[in-house]
C-alpha cells in the first residue's frame, strides 16, 4: 500500500479491489480478511502515535512478508463451526474443512462472532473463537460481604487480608531447560535444517514456561473471582518497573500486570467488584493510624510508631490495599479493625506452594497455613 500523509484506514479499505487485481494472490485471501489486516495497520500506527505524544521513543513499523505473517482472523462471516463424521470442524472461506479439538464445549444458544487462526512458533496452529451469549453477567452487590485486598510480590506471590500468603511460581527447571537448549541451538548453523528443528525446540520450551505461567495465574484469579464479592489491587507501573535494572526479570516472571488483567474480566464475569488502587505508599502506611513509616525490604514487619500497631509487612499492605479498594468502589468500610485480622508479628505464616495449586487447584487456596485466617 502506497500510505500517504492524509490518507485514512477508509481510503486504504477502498484501494483493495484494485489491489487484488495488480497481486493475484491477494484473491486466494476472504475479503474480509484482508479488511481486517488493514485495521490492524491502522491501529498499530495509532497506538504509535499515542506512545509518542506521551513521550515515549518508538520506531516504524517493519515489513513482514506473507510468509511471516501468522495469524489471521475472520469477523462476523467466512467462517463455520460444524460436526462432521464424529469431529468438529471448523470452514474458513477460501481454505475450506480444519478439524480441530475444541478447548471447551461452545453453549448451544451462543453466537460466533470471530475466529483468529495463529500459528505459534512451535509449528502448531490455533484458532480462538469469540462467541456472544444471551446471559448477562450477574449483578454486582451493593453491599459485598466477601470482601480482599492483595498483595503482589516476589518471595510471596500473593498476600491477602484474610491472612492467606501464596508462594511464587518455581519456574527454574523450565529456565534451565531452555537455556539448555539455546546453548545447543547456538552451535547449529544459521538456517539450516538442524537449526530449524532446534529452533522449534526452543520454541516448545518458551510455550512450556509461558503455559505453566498462565495456568497458574488463571487458577489463583478465577478462585478471588469466585470466592469474593469484592478484590482490590494495586494498579502497578510494570512498565515503569521492568526498565529498573534491579529484579526486572523477576518482575516480567511474576506477571502481576497479566495476573491483574484476568483478575479484572473474570470479576467482571462473576459479578464481583473489582478496584485497582494507587499503589503508592501501600507498604508504608500504618493500616490503622495512617502514619507512615519508612522501611527498607528486608525489613518484613510492619511496626507503627504512633499507633503500636504490629503486623506482618505484606498483611499492612493488603488492608491498606482494601480500604483503598472500598473507597473507589464507593462502598463503606466495615466495623472490624485491621489489627482483628492481619496477621500478628510473630506469627509464622508458611505461603501455600504454588506447585500444590497446580496440582490441586481451588482445594489448595482453600487451605490455611499455620497462623492464617480465612475469616471473612
Amino acid at each position: 500500500m502506497n500510505r500517504v500523509e492524509g490518507t485514512s484506514r477508509y481510503d486504504e479499505l477502498g484501494v483493495l479491489t484494485d489491489l487484488k487485481e495488480w497481486w493475484d494472490a491477494l484473491g486466494d485471501v476472504y475479503s474480509r480478511t484482508l479488511q481486517n489486516v488493514v485495521e490492524r495497520l491502522y491501529d498499530n500506527l495509532e497506538t504509535l502515535h499515542r506512545l509518542k505524544e506521551e513521550g515515549h521513543r518508538v520506531g516504524h513499523l517493519r515489513w513482514k512478508s506473507p510468509r511471516e505473517y501468522r495469524s489471521f482472523t475472520y469477523r462476523q462471516s467466512g467462517f463455520k463451526l460444524h460436526e462432521t463424521g464424529g469431529r468438529t470442524v471448523l470452514s474458513l472461506s477460501k481454505i475450506g474443512d480444519v478439524p480441530i479439538t475444541l478447548h471447551r464445549e461452545i453453549p448451544d444458544d451462543a453466537a460466533l462472532k470471530q475466529v483468529t487462526v495463529k500459528r505459534e512458533p512451535t509449528g502448531e496452529w490455533f484458532a480462538s473463537i469469540s462467541i456472544e451469549t444471551g446471559d448477562d453477567p450477574p449483578a454486582k452487590p451493593d453491599d459485598p460481604e466477601k470482601c480482599v485486598g492483595i498483595d503482589v510480590g516476589i518471595l510471596k506471590f500473593a498476600h491477602d487480608t484474610d491472612g492467606f500468603a501464596l508462594g511464587s511460581l518455581d519456574l527454574s527447571d523450565e529456565r534451565n531447560r531452555l537455556d539448555r537448549e539455546h546453548r545447543k541451538l547456538s552451535r547449529k548453523e544459521h538456517g539450516s535444517n538442524n537449526w530449524e528443528q532446534q529452533r522449534k525446540v526452543v520454541a516448545k520450551r518458551h510455550a512450556d514456561l509461558k503455559r505453566k505461567r498462565r495456568d497458574f495465574l488463571h487458577r489463583v484469579s478465577a478462585y478471588y473471582a469466585r470466592e469474593y464479592d469484592l478484590v482490590a489491587v494495586e494498579d502497578l507501573n510494570i512498565s515503569g518497573m521492568l526498565e529498573s535494572p534491579s529484579n526486572s526479570r523477576n518482575t516480567a516472571s511474576a506477571a502481576w500486570g497479566e495476573f491483574r488483567r484476568m483478575l479484572e474480566y473474570k470479576c467482571e464475569r462473576e459479578g464481583t467488584h473489582f478496584a485497582a488502587v494507587r499503589p503508592g505508599g501501600t507498604t508504608k502506611e500504618c493500616s490503622r493510624c495512617g502514619v507512615e513509616t519508612d522501611k527498607p525490604l528486608w525489613v518484613r514487619e510492619h511496626s507503627c510508631p504512633a499507633c503500636g500497631f504490629q503486623a506482618d509487612r505484606d498483611a499492612n499492605a493488603a488492608r491498606n490495599i482494601l480500604s483503598r479498594g472500598f473507597d473507589d468502589v464507593g462502598v463503606v468500610h466495615p466495623e472490624r479493625t485491621p489489627s482483628e485480622t492481619a496477621t500478628a508479628v510473630g506469627t509464622t505464616v508458611s505461603p501455600v506452594p504454588a506447585r500444590r495449586v497446580m496440582e490441586q487447584g481451588s482445594p489448595a487456596l482453600n487451605e490455611c497455613p499455620q497462623g492464617a485466617s480465612r475469616a471473612g
